[in-house]
């Protein structure tokens, strides 16, 4: 039997500087000019922040439609409340899994005037079949996210997806979703078998490592993206200093996609409609 092929960096993406929400200030990796998307992931927002006047105005009330928001903290604490009645605080290590489906208005603030506050924030599509499903929530506080140490100098926290006998609380079998992050002592190495067909990227926003095999192997620096394929294993290797890094990967839609703003829908009609009855109150 024939050995795994490793899986190669494809290209690596730097973030661009923005602001969202009513001025929060961060770093765009997947949803900018260099990589408008990469099915069925829409967007990846990285914030991360000790100065309070870059996050401290938040995210007020805002709508969506037709797609999921993942917001993982890593530091800091953010409420979370909705149209419908929902309401939760997210604070260091917890993860939120939402839903929008048919539509709802939310809105993201801060809980805290000083300190750090740190995150990432992925936007997941939904197929045209779910696209006006009731919203939900998949909301797990960090001890409820499983760790487990799958090598030597390696500690994986698992949201969604498996390593090994570690299964994450996270489940969406539309998209049949990887999200781990990846902690690497210095010089750490790991192999991890990608699921068949499902496009991936690795998100490095501490240290540094090298993804791949040989003369394939590539540096992947602090704030780089690399977005990964060729092959069924993926092999890290840290750098002296170590490396954390999310791992995220996701089955492909293969659907168009008609996006504007806050809502993502199949169809131009259908994205009209999303404003239409956003305008007259159906959310």
């Amino acid at each position: 039997m024939s050995s795994p092929t490793p899986v190669r960096v494809l290209r690596t993406i730097r973030g661009m500087a923005t602001s969202d929400g009513a001025g929060v200030r961060l770093t765009r990796v997947i949803g900018g000019p260099s990589l408008p998307d990469l099915d069925p992931f829409l967007l990846l927002d990285e914030f991360g922040t000790d100065r309070a006047e870059d996050y401290i105005a938040g995210f007020p009330s805002h709508p969506h439609r037709g797609f999921e928001t993942v917001t993982y903290m890593l530091d800091g604490r953010m409420r979370h409340k909705d149209n419908h009645g929902n309401e939760g605080l997210l604070t260091p290590g917890s993860v939120q899994w939402m839903t929008a489906g048919r539509g709802l208005i939310h809105s993201e603030m801060p809980e805290q005037e000083s300190g750090q506050m740190r995150g990432f924030q992925l936007w997941v599509n939904l197929p045209a079949r779910e696209k006006m499903t009731e919203p939900k929530y998949q909301e797990f506080a960090p001890d409820h996210i499983p760790v487990t140490a799958p090598a030597g100098g390696v500690q994986v926290k698992v949201i969604a997806g498996q390593v090994g006998d570690t299964v994450g609380p996270i489940v969406q079998p539309a998209t049949d979703p990887v999200y781990l992050d990846i902690t690497l002592d210095a010089h750490a190495g790991w192999s991890y078998a990608l699921p068949d067909g499902h496009n991936a990227f690795a998100y490095v926003f501490e240290g540094g490592l090298e993804i791949g095999e040989g003369h394939d192997a590539r540096p992947v620096a602090r704030q780089e993206m690399a977005v990964l394929g060729g092959g069924e294993q993926l092999v890290l290797r840290a750098g002296e200093t170590g490396a954390r890094l999310i791992l995220v990967a996701g089955r492909p839609l293969r659907e168009p996609v008609m996006r504007h703003g806050p809502f993502v829908m199949n169809t131009k009609q259908e994205l009209m409609q999303a404003f239409v009855d956003f305008q007259e109150g159906r959310f």
